[in-house]
């Protein structure tokens, strides 16, 4: 015997061989074959109502599939699922009324072996889901853990519920199939029975036999405890379980199959071993098709006094019988709440006569079927044609000469009597087939050959399998051999018929049965009523389409919307701890700034100020005193200075209504100040205030009322000021420049009314300042105002402003010079002293923060008088003054006043342009008076513009070589993960079945989830500073940029949070999809979450989101990445540095969720340890490397607070610590309370013995550690603070000396690495060291010289030892006003002076070339490759702000275009 025979799994066992489109696993179909519902409406359709010829009862029905339930199950589907759908005739009246023709009803193909199916040799076989023996699997279970569920574990019986009549509810793990009630929609385990066989709860008459067997195992069990009460649990439930298997094997097959079959089998000749009794296709085609034939629409209850009840239908009315289309899968049942219930069903089955056995079957199986998936009714029969070609049963005549039986070869042969009875069946079933006979199905042949029993084909397939069955069992309980029954025991199970067992349960007496229940016969007990129809009974429950996403939009919606709101919240938290860091940062200057102003503005009042209709009030504290009144905000800030002065006339207007808080002061010639008051008493208070103030300055004002509308309509608002001052600005300049009315600009409707009101208008001082972008207080305001106000009145005119214009824009150097000479005659005696000349270079220097003292100013004016020859004179005439500008007449000429918003036309920008400070037309090498650039000699090769941009691109290629190579080879790496995920869901995995599923979703997610695990471990690397900075010391430095490990280090972050967005998104498709996917398609795709039981509905979405492991890690996963993204951002990393090193500490969290994220293996198998091993074993050595020198504390030597809020630190050495210049470090201070580590550059040199860092107070660390650093009162130095150092490490700058010619570019605090890289040169140079470098250029971007006066020492020193003219400085000071204003044109000139005279700048006090404003870069680096024509690559290194780098990097791309000297731009942020 074969093991395997029989067992749970075992493959069905064909009698024919298989019949398959491909001769493999391709089904037949249309149009070969008709389609399944066409030919159930064709050939099986009838009405209800008519009795079996042989009286068959409906217990012998509902018995056959009791016993088949027990011998086989295909109802799981495959994996992957397979679907062969049933497409509806449109217009079909139950499942497509509306003749949409898009009806399918869904059909699943079911489990096969996957060792079939490859070859036309070895067709695809299903399995059989339970043993295929009659061993009573379908009351005790397939497998013993099942059985074991099964039982109490106590007398030998089956576990009960409540009541001791009824087994306990079906619960895991028993995988009982629950699908969803048809006809209520009611879904869950609950109301449902345990059973042996998964599908023992389809309809009650199922369960009642269930049921029934369920007791008499119980009865046996104590009968057998009575009888043997030393018998333990174990002896008395198998002997029990011995008994009513063999029992129901002798009832199957020597009561019931002869009803069915009308025939009995052969007698049993003893077990045959080499016999196969596996169940075959053909069987449960045959069989499970004729007992559909003989289903009622209804079922009877009786009792035993043969009193037929009425039944109780769910909307309380009451009906004749059970109605078998509502009772399928029902729970609950009301009418079979009590055991005496099932035992009225039971009785009821015995009395009733089934449906004639035909071709015909009730609508109950036709069309109101439990439905699969989404539908909750089918066609059973359809199903049943469709399950026939999925197995690949051969055709009705093939199946006929296979099994021996005669050949038909006519319609009418198939079934005489029906030929004669009803034609038209069969001539409508052969125009379905084209009248081919030879493609006929089993299932419908035989069918249509039966009438009154089981046609040839039938009787010979079941007969044949149940021969089979008795004969192949070892343990059949006629087999003496096997020693489980004596003879005398054989011969007692033999004796007992369903009617005994009836018997012994319901505890009836033998009269209210007939003596062969599964027949009734004129004269047996309780004949039925009446033949059940349709008629008599409720009507079907109609079909209805489940929508398992019903209720889920919103909530997923929801969902959705909260993951994509992460960064939204991340933004908003960054944003409150970077207004926290300001609020705290600024907090100490607001108090200092309030304790200072409180004391100069005691009585002040607060109020809020109306700014116009379409503006919000603002609160505002308005202070008075003689002369003024001061509007100001909460932080005391000045927002409107108010000028009290005779003979203004002042107008006071008060409010009348709406609380009389609101007053209005009008002055002639301002806009109108409008203020709120919470009191009318306040304003009252304010009103007296004002009046005494405006007698004290000699004004008269008037005072009245209005409404407070029309108040507020009068009121001159400052929006409407700013326009009448735009308005009067534009004809200003359109006079002076001849500008055409129309190039002044579009005027409103009413243009003419507005200039006049413009024109009429008169600018104050404040006014006027703002114009120029200055500020009122200013002295150069002061000078030009007082001059330009020739009536005295405190305003300018039209007329005034016109006048001092003309001469600015137009007028000649002896006009202008003329002008300034009569602005600083400040006595007005025609003269200007030494005194008003130093005042007059103070008013000029007032832009530059007065950087410096009258010490220095006198100096400057002694040298200028006695350069000019007139050392001796005390005062100067004008001739005198412009005669010390005589060499600056073209400055002057193009000299104007800059005002603020208007627009100079182009022509004026292009003189002005010419007279640049910057001349292209003078030579550097002159020593006295270096400039900057000189004109080209060499000639110059004009190329058109697409060689220019070829050239460029080489140069890019060029620059950028390791960097291009570097990207292209991580790029195709993580491009091939991704397409090679993607190619395997998308064509290679089809035997898993998600892409059937998922096909977008599923190539998205598990591409992206390939190339993020490759990105988010390499990304580890980037960081590793310890390695890098050794590396980028060997040959690889050739190869890899090692220098651009952060930019590569935002690089991959960047995309990886790009290709994370679209993993989300991939997700966000999945869980859809799966939320509306059945759960026989899930089990097939997640068989470790899900086990299909037929209940068809999925998980929500929400427990994928949440539920699952890799689901609520994701979600974590999402948070995490936009906490630390926002929080790694420029602006704010910036903002609160702090914030960014705390968060992106969350990378270790990260990594953890990562691993679990992959590692559950839901679709497959883990990959992310592959990637993520070796570098996050590189990066744990590296980080304890990093470890072992933070344990070190190093004593600070010297601590000084420099100007411009510069810390400068110097500290001791480490033993070994080796370093560049140009290399940086991180420190660490534990005095501050945090661990946190920030980075900063060596400004010492390599030789010397200490190391020294330049730290500005940029942010709160900073700030603190300048407190902490303050001078101690005595001068031990072991009183400060001790630090932690990590590195150095290495960056780009440090490449200066590879180089023979470099450039320098700092700006601000960026200047920190070149000042250890100039003394580093300068110490070799003295040495006598060998240093490739022979020319450094450095440029010196800074606001003011006085932000880094730390700096210009480093220089000074650089220049006195600087023997060889290595170096040459240039300092840029960029707060300044625009190149051709007044005041910087005589900066300039004075710059000059003090550059010629004394050899060292008026501002720094350095060798180094002053200029004003920012560097032109490209004129330089084309001045350049004429001072090195032999130089063929010059170094580039610039550091500082983003906005400077990128003119720079912008400048080498325009000059990299030419064939000549090439650019190598290197360069840091901050």
């Amino acid at each position: 015997m074969e093991h395997k025979w029989g067992s749970k799994g075992s493959r069905l066992q064909r009698l024919v061989p298989a019949s398959y489109a491909d001769g493999v696993y391709q089904p037949l179909g249309e149009p070969h074959l008709p389609n399944p519902r066409d030919l159930s409406n064709t050939a099986m359709r009838g009405p209800a109502g008519q009795a079996s010829l042989r009286n068959r009862t409906v217990l012998g029905v509902f018995f056959g599939y009791h016993v088949l339930s027990d011998l086989v199950s295909i109802e799981k589907p495959g994996c992957p699922a397979e679907f062969l759908n049933i497409h509806i005739p449109p217009g079909d009246p139950v499942f497509d009324p509306h003749k949409s023709g898009d009806v399918v009803l869904p059909f699943q193909r079911s489990r096969w072996d996957p060792n079939t199916g490859q070859s036309p040799s070895n067709p695809r076989d299903l399995t059989n889901e339970v043993t295929g023996w009659l061993d009573g699997s379908a009351i005790y279970g397939s497998s013993h853990s099942w059985s074991d569920e099964l039982r109490s574990f106590s007398g030998g019986q089956l576990a009960s519920g409540p009541d001791p009549a009824f087994p306990r509810q079906a619960q895991d793990p028993l995988f009982m199939w629950t699908p969803p009630d048809p006809a209520t929609g009611q879904r869950g385990p609950q109301g449902l029975y345990a059973f042996g066989a998964e599908q023992g709860n389809r309809e009650p008459f199922l369960q009642a036999l269930g049921l029934l067997w369920f007791r008499y195992h119980n009865l046996c069990a104590q009968k057998l405890a009575r009888e043997h009460p030393l018998w333990g649990d174990e002896e008395l439930f198998q002997h029990a379980r011995k008994r009513v298997i063999a029992t129901y094997q002798s009832i199957t097959m020597y009561e019931w199959l002869p009803s069915f079959l009308r025939k009995m089998p052969q007698e049993y000749a003893g077990y045959r071993p080499f016999l196969d009794p596996s169940i075959s296709p053909e069987f449960l085609a045959a069989s499970e098709q004729f007992f559909s034939t003989m289903v009622p629409p209804g079922v009877y209850m009786r009792n035993a006094s043969c009193h037929f009840q009425g039944v109780i239908n769910r909307n309380s009315s009451v009906s004749r019988a059970l109605r078998v289309c509502n009772s399928y899968w029902s729970r609950e049942h009301p009418n079979l709440q009590r055991a005496e219930d099932v035992d009225a069903l039971l009785l009821g089955m015995a009395s009733q006569i089934a449906e004639r056995e035909d071709h015909m079957v009730v609508e109950d199986v036709q069309d109101f079927w439990p439905g699969p998936l989404k539908f909750s009714r089918t066609d059973h029969l359809a199903s049943c044609l469709q399950r026939g070609r999925d197995l690949g049963l051969p055709s009705y005549t093939k199946a006929r000469a296979r099994l021996g039986l005669p050949p038909v070869t006519r319609w009418q042969d198939i079934n005489p009597a029906l030929s004669r009875s009803d034609g038209i069946v069969l001539e409508a079933t052969a125009a379905l087939y084209n009248q081919d006979l030879s493609r006929l199905e089993l299932l419908s042949g035989g069918l249509l050959e039966s009438y009154g029993d089981p046609g040839p084909l039938f009787s010979t397939i079941v007969l044949d399998q149940f021969v089979r069955l008795r004969d192949g069992d070892r343990y059949w309980f006629e087999n003496t051999k096997n020693g489980l029954f004596s003879e005398k025991e054989i011969a007692e199970i033999r004796n007992t018929s369903l009617r005994d067992v009836l018997i012994a349960v319901t505890n009836m007496t033998p009269g209210a049965l007939q003596p062969n229940v599964f027949f009734w016969h004129a004269g047996d007990p309780c004949p039925q009523p009446r033949q059940l129809s349709t008629e008599d009974l409720p009507a079907c429950a109609p079909l209805i389409m489940r929508d398992y996403f019903k209720g889920s939009g919103f909530g997923f919606g929801v969902t959705i919307g909260t993951l994509c709101c992460f960064p939204l919240v991340s933004l908003l938290s960054a944003w409150i701890v970077a207004q926290l860091r300001r609020r705290n940062f600024k907090r100490l200057q607001v108090q200092n700034r309030q304790s200072i102003m409180c004391e100069k503005l005691v009585g002040g009042m607060k109020a809020l100020e109306w700014q116009g209709r379409k503006e919000p009030c603002r609160p505002v504290l308005v202070h008075l005193q003689p002369g003024q009144i001061h509007v100001m905000d909460g932080r005391l800030s000045v927002l409107r200075t108010i000028q009290l002065r005779p003979p203004q006339q002042v107008n006071l207007i008060l409010s009348s209504n709406h609380g009389r808080r609101t007053l209005m002061l009008k002055i002639p010639k301002e806009y109108d100040l409008v203020l709120l008051f919470d009191l009318e008493e306040e304003r009252q208070v304010m009103v007296e205030n004002l009046q005494s103030a405006l007698k004290e300055s000699g004004l008269s004002f008037q005072e009245w009322e209005l409404r407070e509308q029309e108040l507020m309509r009068a009121a001159v608002t400052r929006e409407q000021r700013s326009h009448l001052l735009e308005t009067f600005f534009r004809h200003l300049f359109s006079q002076v420049l001849d500008i055409d009315q129309a190039d002044a600009g579009a005027l409103p409707l009413d243009s003419s009314q507005k200039v006049r009101e413009a024109l009429a208008c008169e600018l104050s001082r404040a006014e006027f300042a703002e114009s120029l972008g200055l500020k009122p207080q200013d002295m150069f305001v002061e000078s030009m105002f007082s001059l330009a106000d020739k009536d005295g009145n405190g305003y300018l005119s039209f007329r005034e402003f016109l006048d001092i214009l003309v001469v600015f824009m137009k007028g000649s150097p002896e006009e202008k010079s003329r002008l300034m000479f009569r602005m600083y005659d400040f006595d007005g005696n025609g003269l200007i002293s030494k005194d008003e000349f130093i005042r007059m270079l103070r008013s000029f220097i007032e832009i530059s923060n007065n950087c410096l003292s009258k010490a220095q100013l006198t100096e400057v004016v002694e040298s200028m008088f006695r350069e000019a020859g007139f050392q001796d004179k005390q005062e100067l005439t004008w001739e005198d003054f412009h005669f010390m500008l005589r060499d600056h007449d073209s400055e002057l000429r193009f000299t104007q006043l800059c005002v603020k918003g208007v627009e100079v036309p182009e022509v004026i920008k292009d003189l002005c342009r010419r007279a640049s400070y910057i001349s292209q037309e003078k030579l550097w090498v002159t020593s006295f008076q270096p400039l900057l650039f000189t004109e080209a000699h060499r000639e110059k090769f004009q190329r058109s513009r697409r060689h220019q941009t070829v050239q460029q691109f080489k140069r890019f290629v060029e620059n950028y070589r390791r960097h291009i190579g570097c990207l292209a080879v991580f790029y195709t790496i993580a491009g091939g993960l991704f397409l090679e995920r993607a190619y395997y869901y998308a064509f290679a995995a089809h035997h898993m079945g998600i892409t059937d599923t998922t096909r977008v979703g599923i190539i998205l997610s598990r591409g992206t989830a390939a190339s993020i695990s490759f990105m988010f471990s390499y990304i580890l690397l980037t960081m590793c500073r310890n390695l890098i900075t050794f590396l980028r010391e060997t040959f690889l430095n050739r190869y890899v940029p090692f220098d651009a490990a952060v930019d590569f280090h935002r690089l991959i972050a960047s995309t990886a949070i790009i290709l994370t967005v679209l993993h989300s998104a991939g997700h966000v498709v999945n869980v859809y999809l799966f939320s509306i996917s059945p759960l026989s398609v899930l089990s097939c795709l997640f068989p470790g979450l899900f086990h299909d039981n037929g209940s068809e509905f999925p998980q929500k979405y929400y427990w994928w989101f949440f539920q699952t492991v890799p689901g609520l890690t994701g979600v974590m996963l999402l948070l995490i990445l936009a906490i630390m993204y926002v929080f790694a951002s420029h602006h704010f990393r910036r903002c609160s540095f702090r914030g960014f090193w705390l968060t992106h500490h969350l990378y270790i969290l990260l990594y953890m969720l990562l691993i679990i994220h992959g590692s559950f293996a839901l679709i497959q198998l883990p990959r992310f340890h592959i990637f993520f091993l070796v570098p996050a074993l590189i990066y744990v050595g590296d980080k304890l490397v990093s470890l072992s020198r933070k344990k070190v504390e190093i004593s600070v030597v010297k601590a000084e607070l420099l100007p411009s809020g510069v810390t400068h630190l110097q500290f001791q050495r480490p033993q070994g610590f080796e370093y560049k210049s140009g290399q940086w470090v991180r420190i660490a201070c534990l005095a501050l309370g945090t661990t946190e580590y920030h980075p900063f550059t060596l400004t010492s040199a390599p030789h010397e013995d200490t190391l020294s860092l330049h730290i500005r107070a940029a942010g709160p660390w900073t700030t603190r550690l300048r407190e902490i650093y303050s001078p101690p009162t005595d001068e031990n130095c072991a009183k400060y603070p001790k630090l932690y150092l990590d590195g150095p490490f290495g960056e780009g700058h440090q490449e200066w000396h590879k180089f023979e010619v470099s450039v320098l570019v700092g700006g601000g605090i960026g200047v920190t690495p070149f000042a250890s890289i100039l003394k580093d040169l300068v110490f070799k140079s003295s040495v006598s060291c060998q240093v490739f470098c022979k020319k450094i250029y450095f440029i010196w971007v800074t606001r003011t010289q006085r932000q880094f006066e730390w700096l210009a020492d480093i220089i000074r020193e650089v220049e006195e030892n600087d023997h060889r003219d290595l170096v040459s400085v240039h300092i840029y000071i960029t707060q300044l006003a625009e190149k051709f204003d007044l005041r910087t044109t005589m900066l300039y000139i004075c710059e000059r002076h003090f550059q010629k005279v004394l050899n060292r700048s008026l501002f720094t006090g350095l060798r180094s070339i002053t200029h004003f404003g920012r560097p032109p870069f490209e004129p330089f680096f084309n001045s350049l490759q004429e001072v090195h024509p032999q130089v063929r690559k010059i170094g580039v290194f610039s550091c500082g702000p983003p906005g400077m780098t990128k003119n720079v990097e912008k400048a080498c791309q325009l000059i990299n275009r030419q064939d000549r000297t090439h650019f190598s731009h290197h360069y840091e942020n901050f």
